[in-house]
C-alpha cells in the first residue's frame, strides 16, 4: 500500500519551473532531522487556467526529484477534484485529494439514513474519547442531523474512490478527504461521525481535511482566535485517533491544512500540539509558488520588475473577474490597494517588500498579496515571456522560493533554528 509519510506538505507549482528549489527545502529539513514526503498539487481549475495538463506535474516531480538523487517517498495529487474532474488526473497522479464540499448538506435517501443510524445508535448519548477528558453530548437528533449534512457527500467520496481503484488497483494511491471549502466548520461530532461514514464505505482515508473555525484566506495569516483554533485542532486530532481504532482506519491517517501557507499565528499551536500527540500533519500551501516568482522578478529589476508592476496595472482592471472564483478565500480591502501609478514609481524593494509576509514589516500589503495571488491568470496570457523572465531570471526566484518554504514555513511549523 502506497503511505503518506508522517508529515508531508503540498507544494503548488503552478507553472512547474519550481520543484527543484522546493524539493531542496524538504531536503534541508531532513537534514534537521524532520522527514517531510513532498506532495506536488496543482487544481483543474489552475490547469484550466494556464493551459497544462496533470502530466505536467508529474513529469515535474519526476524530473526534479531524479536530478537531485531523492529517493524518498514523493506524491502527485490531483487536487480537490469531484466525479466531473478526476479523469484526466487518474493516469498521472498517485494522491487524490477528493472535494465533497459541494455535496455536503445533500440529504441522502432515508432508508440509508436509518442504516447509518442503526449502526451509530451504541454511540448515542454520550461520547467519550478515551485517553482525554473530551466527551460530548450525542442525541438521535443530533446524529440524525449530521447524517442528513453529510452522509450523502461520503456516499460520493465512494464513488470517486472506487472510480480512481477500478483504474489504479486498492494501495496503489494515497486518499484524502476534502470538506474545507465551506461556511461552517465541522465540529469534532461531526468529525467523527464523518470518518464513521467514510470507513463505512471502506474509504481507505489518509488524510482528511476539515473546515476549521476562523479565516484561511490564501496566501495570508490566520484571521481568528488562535487560542480557539488550538483547542479545536487538538479535538479533532484526538477524534481523529480513536476513529482509527474505532472504524479500522489507516493508522497514518491525519489532518490535512488546506490554504495552509502562511498561517504563521497557529503554527506554533500545530506544532506544540502534534508534537505532544506523537501525530503527523498535512499542510497545503498552494499558490505562495507563484507570489515568490512574482517577488522574485521583481528583486531582479529591470525587464522583470516592469513585468510584474504591468500584471499589477491589469489585475486592478480586472479584479471582479480574478476574484470571483476565489471570494470565500479572500478579504481585499480595495481601499489599501495603491494605484497603478503609484506603483509605477516603486523600486525592486517596495513592491517585494509589498507583497512578502513577513510579519510585523510596515510595507507589507496583504491586500496586494492577495490580489496578486489571484492574478497568475494574467501570466498565463503572456506566457512566452513570463517563461523565459523566470528562466533567465532562476536563481533570485529560486533562493525565494526556497528560504519561503524552509525558513518561513517548515522552520515555523517544526520549530528548526
Amino acid at each position: 500500500m502506497k503511505t503518506l509519510g508522517k508529515y508531508s506538505i503540498g507544494l503548488g507549482d503552478r507553472f512547474g519551473h519550481q520543484g527543484g528549489a522546493q524539493l531542496k527545502a524538504i531536503i534541508a529539513a531532513s537534514e534537521k532531522g524532520i522527514e517531510i514526503t513532498p506532495v506536488w498539487n496543482k487544481s483543474n481549475r489552475e490547469h484550466t487556467t494556464i493551459g497544462t495538463q496533470p502530466e505536467d506535474v508529474r513529469f515535474e516531480a519526476d524530473t526534479v526529484t531524479k536530478a537531485a538523487g531523492f529517493k524518498k517517498a514523493y506524491f502527485v495529487d490531483a487536487d480537490h477534484i469531484n466525479m466531473d474532474t478526476v479523469d484526466r488526473f487518474i493516469e498521472s497522479s498517485d494522491f487524490f485529494t477528493i472535494d465533497v464540499a459541494s455535496y455536503i448538506g445533500k440529504k441522502a435517501e432515508d432508508k440509508e439514513i436509518a442504516e447509518f443510524l442503526k449502526s451509530a445508535e451504541k454511540y448515542t448519548g454520550e461520547l467519550k474519547i478515551p485517553g482525554t477528558k473530551l466527551s460530548f453530548k450525542t442525541s438521535k437528533s443530533l446524529i440524525t442531523q449530521i447524517a442528513e449534512k453529510y452522509l450523502f457527500a461520503a456516499f460520493k467520496a465512494r464513488d470517486i474512490y472506487t472510480k480512481i481503484e477500478k483504474v489504479k488497483g486498492r494501495g496503489n494511491f494515497v486518499t484524502e478527504v476534502s470538506m474545507d471549502e465551506v461556511p461552517q466548520p465541522q465540529t469534532p461530532v461531526e468529525l467523527f461521525f464523518i470518518l464513521m461514514m467514510l470507513a463505512q464505505e471502506n474509504i481507505p482515508v489518509q488524510t482528511i481535511a476539515p473546515k476549521f473555525s476562523g479565516r484561511f484566506n490564501k496566501g495570508v495569516d490566520y484571521v481568528g482566535d488562535p487560542e480557539k483554533f488550538a483547542e479545536e485542532f487538538e479535538s479533532d486530532l484526538m477524534v481523529i485517533d480513536f476513529a482509527i481504532k474505532e472504524f479500522g482506519l489507516p493508522e497514518n491517517l491525519k489532518m490535512s491544512i488546506h490554504s495552509g501557507s502562511d498561517k504563521f499565528a497557529i503554527y506554533n499551536h500545530i506544532g506544540s500540539i502534534i508534537k505532544k500527540h506523537n501525530k503527523g500533519i498535512h499542510l497545503k500551501t498552494a499558490g505562495t509558488t507563484w507570489l515568490e516568482e512574482v517577488i522574485g522578478l521583481a528583486e531582479s529589476g529591470g525587464e522583470a520588475l516592469d513585468f510584474v508592476k504591468l500584471i499589477y496595472a491589469d489585475s486592478l482592471k480586472k479584479i471582479d473577474e480574478l476574484c470571483a472564483p476565489y471570494a470565500d478565500v479572500i478579504d481585499i480591502n480595495r481601499s489599501l490597494l495603491p494605484s497603478s501609478d503609484e506603483v509605477s514609481k516603486w523600486n525592486s524593494t517596495n513592491f517585494s517588500d509589498s507583497i512578502r509576509h513577513i510579519p510585523g514589516n510596515k510595507t507589507y500589503n496583504p491586500n496586494i498579496r492577495q490580489l496578486i495571488h489571484v492574478a497568475y491568470k494574467l501570466a498565463a496570457l503572456k506566457m512566452d515571456k513570463y517563461n523565459r523572465l523566470l528562466e533567465s531570471n532562476e536563481k533570485t526566484i529560486s533562493k525565494c522560493v526556497y528560504d519561503n518554504i524552509y525558513h518561513r514555513h517548515i522552520c515555523r511549523l517544526f520549530d528548526l533554528k
